[in-house]
């Protein structure tokens, strides 16, 4: 079993002149690619990389970006990446739970590393700042650590799964649910620290084809759709609602991909059926599989739609074992529900430095036909359909997927109880009117002042946001005297307040003043399911997100028959900059039609 660095550097050594990664117009050859990581690798050893250090990789979407990574695993370490955008006080949780020693910058994001020894920049020897440490003269084998990457888990508390190299090559070395042609283009478009990154970066470069580098910052879908044909990509990944999204609004720019991968929620088969019959000769994959068991553990491949009322997640890939077991840890038969455990050389090391918590998701494989092997308790809920094929029927716990991440709702709610105000928090998901799921929590605060309840959920979102990613924050938080709950003693949530909510801004509500103003005002009031839309209200800070824009962008078109891109709401984020942005266009366009008619 290779090594992946290994793998991209014989790669390397076939093809050194071919194009390995593009971004913006800037290239890497393979041959580039090789050197530049080799040359940073030297330096990581040198610092003391090594036995499968943690390497904390704080960089934006890039070429050095890619350079690194390769470094990292050339000098034996394992890649944790931290999204520099993020909050930082997530990423110091991280670094400190991680006990990273390692760290890789840029001049741009050097002010984003928490304090860490021993930091590298991937743009400037010269500012390297460590002390030399000896040498970790550990043998790099198929076992040793290739990446951390951190996902909640039942305990609500953010967990590091290690993934060694032998569970990335099982994913890659021979796929049967893919065929990669040589003249591939794979889109790298999702967050490095989601697992999905591993398939799009490393399939490519141990491939020889060519990785492209979506751009960083806003998800704008036309922007999307026209890297995805400038680059000439073949092989694209999209999350489900990224998915369900573009297919709604940007189907006619998928005409040059050959494969189609979704995945990271359940799938709606009109979509895959839309895209499908729109397309005859695309592949689509739906991808299923928890980040400890590296990327996807089922995979269903198809030229043909779906027919059912599910899209399938098919059978186990390569080098995967799956069993579907009743709580006695039993196998079910054929078309009753179970539990889906996962095994096989894809099954992570365990949770970074968790030994407890490892014990207790990744046990003893209960096959007596392979000994010493161990297998992943995903805590999926799935039947066996009557083709063979496993369909996803949702969690047998409380983990959600907001859009795309899995989520533990206790995360929130611990953090929530953090706050001195909140006694008690529930924190549910609510699909909102783009199709998307969103996080609400209500939270228990006593007998409060009005004035004081009133903002108390704009307070509680501020002070989430210092120190959760975004997807994590609650699009609504409901303060109320207490939860209700019912004759069990547990949380009756059909009690809890509906999900549709007044403004949750600062800024004082001004009314809108003419009839532009008036149907904007409704147009977006319905998109985010709030009440009195004033038209100062900042459409990001009442909890729109790009999915929610593409839906309102849609609803504008068809209402004034004017096309408008995301980055025009990105400008113009107020229903009165909008108004004014849209009645600009609606004069031009009836200027040019007058000149029209007068010709």
């Amino acid at each position: 079993m290779a090594l992946i660095h290994d793998l991209v550097s014989e790669q390397a050594a076939r093809t050194p002149r071919a194009v390995a990664v593009s971004h913006e117009g800037a290239v890497l050859t393979y041959e580039e690619l090789d050197t530049h990581a080799e040359s940073l690798a030297a330096r990581l050893r040198s610092a003391g990389v090594g036995g499968g250090s943690v390497v904390a990789v704080v960089l934006g979407r890039s070429l050095p970006l890619i350079t690194t990574l390769l470094a990292v695993l050339k000098a034996g370490g394992a890649y944790l990446y931290l999204d520099p955008t993020e909050p930082a006080d997530l990423r110091r949780r991280i670094v400190a739970d991680s006990a990273a020693r390692f760290t890789v910058v840029s001049r741009e994001t050097a002010d984003a590393v928490p304090e860490i020894g021993q930091v590298l920049y991937a743009d400037d020897e010269s500012a390297d700042r460590y002390a030399p440490e000896p040498a970790d003269e550990t043998p790099i084998t198929a076992d040793t650590p290739m990446y951390v990457c951190y996902t909640s888990g039942s305990t609500g508390e953010p967990k590091g799964v290690v993934v060694p190299h032998r569970a990335v090559f099982r994913l890659i070395d021979q796929p049967g649910w893919i065929d990669v042609w040589p003249e591939d283009v794979f889109l790298q478009l999702t967050r490095v620290g989601f697992d999905v990154s591993t398939f799009e970066i490393w399939t490519p470069l141990v491939r020889g084809n060519r990785l492209a580098l979506a751009g960083s910052g806003h998800a704008d879908f036309a922007e999307l759709i026209a890297t995805v044909q400038n680059e000439g990509v073949t092989v694209l990944w999209l999350t489900t609602g990224l998915f369900h999204k573009i297919v709604d609004h940007h189907l006619d720019g998928l005409g040059g991909i050959r494969h189609l991968l979704a995945g990271g929620d359940v799938l709606s088969p009109m979509h895959v059926r839309r895209l499908m019959e729109t397309y005859p000769h695309l592949v689509f994959t739906n991808g299923y599989g928890p980040t400890e068991n590296t990327v996807f553990s089922t995979c269903w491949t198809s030229r043909t739609p779906p027919s059912g009322s599910r899209v399938p997640i098919g059978r186990s890939v390569e080098g995967t074992t799956t069993m579907v077991l009743d709580e006695a840890l039993r196998p079910v038969k054929p078309g009753e529900v179970g539990e889906l455990w996962v095994g096989g050389a894809g099954v992570a090391i365990g949770y970074l430095r968790r030994p407890v918590a490892t014990a207790e998701r990744f046990v003893a494989d209960v096959d007596p036909a392979r000994p010493g092997a161990r297998m992943y308790r995903t805590g999926d809920l799935v039947v066996t359909d009557d083709t063979g094929d496993l369909n996803f029927l949702g969690r047998a716990d409380r983990q959600l997927k907001i859009r795309g991440y899995r989520v533990e709702p206790s995360t929130v709610e611990m953090e929530l109880l953090t706050h001195p105000k909140v006694q008690r928090a529930v924190v549910r998901a609510h699909t909102d009117g783009a199709g998307d799921a969103r996080l609400v929590a209500t939270v228990a605060v006593g007998e409060l002042p009005a004035d004081e309840a009133k903002t108390l959920g704009n307070e509680l979102r501020d002070y989430l946001h210092k120190t959760l990613p975004a997807h994590l924050v609650p699009w609504g938080i409901f303060p109320v005297a207490d939860i209700p709950l019912n004759r069990n003693g547990k949380v009756d949530r059909s009690a809890l307040p509906a999900a549709r909510m007044p403004r949750n801004v600062w800024n004082d509500y001004v009314k809108p003043a003419t009839d532009l103003q008036r149907k904007l005002a409704e147009i977006w009031s319905d998109a985010l399911e709030i009440e009195s839309i004033g038209i100062t209200d900042d459409f990001f800070a009442l909890g729109g997100h790009s999915l929610l824009a593409a839906e309102l962008l849609a609803a504008l078109e068809s209402q004034f028959k004017v096309a408008m891109s995301a980055r025009t709401l990105f400008l113009n984020p107020t229903i009165e900059a909008l108004a004014e942005e849209l009645s600009r266009r609606l004069d031009s366009s009836a200027a040019e039609a007058g000149q029209g008619l007068r010709r």
